[in-house]
């Protein structure tokens, strides 16, 4: 199953690329990026004692099994060096091309991030995946074949280490695999992940292998023979092989309750012919002579796979009773079978540019991925993203047809509103009425895998209804109604807001026309930092911005409240700036007693908002701090000042395993850091031992370097800065 390459040399590298790359320029210069990476790693050992170049030498090796193209070769070798060795993405740039600089740039983003499911930063992970993913979808092949060398190594690590790699792989890497159609990684994956996940059960499986091997391998030789002749009897010309199914397969089929003796295919072969109507053929020979399970065909060549796998499957009652599962291909439908996605690396002609990783049959099928980025860019809360994310990849699909017969795959429980929004927005805007095979139906009907949907629309229809957001099992459909909504709510508001000002001018006896001048405009979106007037009309009318702060912008009335005051002064950017000893500068305001949030505890480079405080001057949070979150009105800019040089006490969380006192490693990372320790509680909960630390750091480059070295600490699980 797994295949270490033991002394894998740069040679061998070399002659595997050069079976489908004839380019001399892209020989050299993978070849050039095999010397810049092993110069850089030099003299870095891996923790299995092997030079450090051995790795990205694995990694572009595994990705030659699928034709990669040299850019991608490229990358692969020099993968690690911008995370490890101290090299910019414009080196990069500079000594390859941007295209190359990207990749690097793009998995050592990923890399960066801590995808263990559970924490807190799963959901940001998720997203930063996928949506690279969608920018350049060779970003997570790289990833995918680093993280398998990497689980091929994975015996170097402790014993927690490895299950929580192995639990990652599954839960969030193979998805992915999967999705792109890359079944050969994919399976060898899942593999290595029960193996060191569930090491007992991966190896009473192997175990039950090896003891019925030998009959298995001479029922599956004679009943390919079988097959084999009659083929050949009928003229077709073909190849068969044994089929062996995985280790994970097999586990997923116990874990839901079926004995190993029920497995119908431990027993299977895969029979490669040259044309689709041959496919058809072949299934219909071997139908004649061997009887069929009914409900266990699946046709896959007419109704394809989101991720382009495309094959006949049967299962028949072969020699002596025993039940063998049979796939039908062509030769070209294995390759995208194995390698998905990644057998498309063809080129095309592209306004010079010269090439491009898929053509535009493939550009069509990445319909996953681009609704995916496509929620992204409606900014998506973050649990409305991950909720899309787990429906789109990780829930069980089914596969409904339009009644033009094109498939539409959707999650499971999908409603008519869902598939109306997959098929276009206008479509699901204009929506009145579903059919499901020509019978109506309720417009929250469940829809099940084969049914025939066709939409009725109406081109009058005002739009959807609030209540669909409830019907509705997609994010991405939800998604979509809630900005239909967030559309009109704005025009609303921009119609309220335009009236709400006029109505102030007309009140304080100020023409309209005087008033609404280009140069007025131009201070007033320049004083809010908006782009246009009608983003002013909304925020008033929403309540957001008081209008009489708008038009004080312009006119500079003095006002009797306290607050008002300042807050008049703090948009006043005509102001001359004064001499300021205090570590927080309010622009326009002299002197104000200002304090640091004891909740959130700001430090520089923190993004702040300061909060008038009846009484107490102005309290400084950050900007993402929840106590400030719901306040708009008594909020003003602020800012650090540069000039004060002094550390500010901010508070961590660190979690660590059970077992060992990683005070002394952690306090030891503050020697290569300006960071200083305050003070330290300690607890203990069920699983882990947690420290709360209160820090000294001037600046949060300063403090985020000495998380990241506390992180690098193998027993600690997660750090944080704490908001009370």
């Amino acid at each position: 199953m797994t295949k270490v390459n033991v002394g894998l040399t740069f040679n061998d590298l070399f002659k595997k690329i050069s079976t489908y790359i004839d380019d001399s320029n892209e020989k050299n210069l993978i070849k050039k990026a095999y010397k810049y990476a092993a110069t850089k790693h030099f003299g870095i050992k891996r923790m299995t004692g092997e030079d450090y170049i051995d790795h990205p030498l694995q990694v572009a090796y595994i990705l030659t099994d699928i034709d990669a193209d040299a850019e991608t070769i490229c990358a692969a070798l020099l993968h690690d060096v911008i995370e490890d060795c101290d090299v910019t993405k414009e080196e990069l740039e500079k000594e390859f091309s941007p295209q190359i600089a990207n990749l690097v740039d793009g998995v050592t983003k990923i890399n960066k991030l801590n995808l263990v499911t559970g924490s807190s930063s799963v959901v940001a992970t998720q997203r930063k995946i996928l949506v690279g993913l969608c920018g350049d979808v060779r970003v997570i092949i790289i990833k995918l074949a680093d993280r398998l060398h990497n689980m091929r190594t994975l015996w170097v690590h402790p014993e927690y280490k490895q299950k929580e790699k192995a639990i990652e792989t599954l839960e969030i890497l193979t998805p992915i695999a999967h999705r792109l159609g890359m079944n050969k990684i994919k399976s060898e994956l899942e593999d290595l992940s029960l193996r060191y996940y569930k090491p007992e059960v991966y190896y009473s499986i192997v175990e039950e292998l090896n003891q019925s091997k030998v009959e298995r391998d001479k029922v599956v030789e004679e009943m390919k023979n079988k097959v084999s002749n009659l083929l050949n009897d009928n003229n077709i010309e073909h190849e068969i092989k044994g089929r062996a199914k995985s280790i994970f397969s097999i586990y997923k089929k116990l874990d839901k309750g079926k004995k190993f003796n029920e497995i119908y295919d431990l027993l299977a072969l895969r029979v490669f012919v040259n044309t689709e109507q041959e496919c058809y053929k072949t299934l219909g020979i071997i139908h004649s002579k061997y009887r069929p399970i009914p409900k266990r065909f699946k046709d896959y060549i007419a109704m394809p796979k989101t991720n382009m796998y495309q094959s006949l499957h049967t299962t028949v009652f072969g020699i002596d009773g025993y039940l063998f599962e049979i796939q039908i291909r062509t030769y070209e439908m294995d390759e995208v079978a194995e390698r998905g996605i990644a057998s498309h690396w063809a080129y095309k002609e592209n306004n010079g540019d010269g090439r491009s990783l898929l053509n535009n049959n493939m550009e069509q099928k990445l319909q996953f991925f681009r609704s995916i980025i496509e929620l992204n860019n409606e900014e998506a809360a973050d649990e409305d993203f991950v909720n899309s994310v787990k429906e789109d990849v990780f829930n069980e699909t089914i596969y409904v047809f339009t009644p033009n017969g094109d498939v539409i795959e959707l999650p499971r429980d999908s409603t008519p509103i869902d598939f109306a929004y997959r098929v276009h927005t206008e479509v699901g805007e204009k929506t009145v009425g579903a059919l499901v095979n020509n019978v109506i139906v309720p417009l929250d009907y469940k829809l099940k895998n084969n049914d025939i949907v066709k939409i009725n629309t109406n081109q009058n229809s005002f739009g959807p209804s609030r209540e669909w957001i409830n019907m509705a099992k997609t994010n991405h459909a939800k998604n979509k109604i809630k900005s239909f909504f967030n559309k009109i709510e704005k025009e609303e508001y921009l119609k309220k807001g335009e009236e709400i000002l006029n109505k102030e001018l007309r009140k304080r006896k100020i023409p309209i026309n005087d008033f609404m001048t280009s140069e007025n405009v131009d201070k007033i979106l320049k004083e809010y930092k908006y782009n246009n007037i009608e983003e002013i009309y909304i925020s008033i009318g929403n309540n957001s911005i008081q209008v009489g702060s708008v038009i004080n912008t312009v006119i500079n009335e003095e006002k009797d409240i306290k607050e008002e005051i300042i807050l008049r002064k703090t948009q006043n950017k005509q102001i001359e700036k004064p001499i300021i000893k205090n570590d927080i500068i309010v622009e326009g305001i002299d002197n104000i007693k200002v304090n640091l949030a004891s909740c959130c505890n700001p430090i520089p480079g923190d993004r702040i908002v300061g909060y008038i405080t009846r009484g107490y001057g102005i309290t400084v949070h950050r900007l993402m701090c929840p106590n400030v979150k719901e306040l708009e009105k008594r909020l003003v800019t602020v800012k650090w000042n540069s000039e004060i040089d002094k550390k500010y006490p901010t508070d961590l969380i660190i979690q660590g395993l059970k077992g060992k006192d990683l005070l002394l490693d952690i306090i030891s990372k503050t020697t290569k850091t300006n960071v200083s320790i305050q003070s330290i509680n300690t607890y203990k909960n069920k699983n882990n031992i947690v420290y709360e630390l209160t820090v000294l750091a001037s600046n949060k480059e300063d403090l985020v370097k000495f998380m990241n070295d506390v992180n690098q600490i193998n027993e600690i699980v997660e750090v944080e800065r704490l908001i009370r």
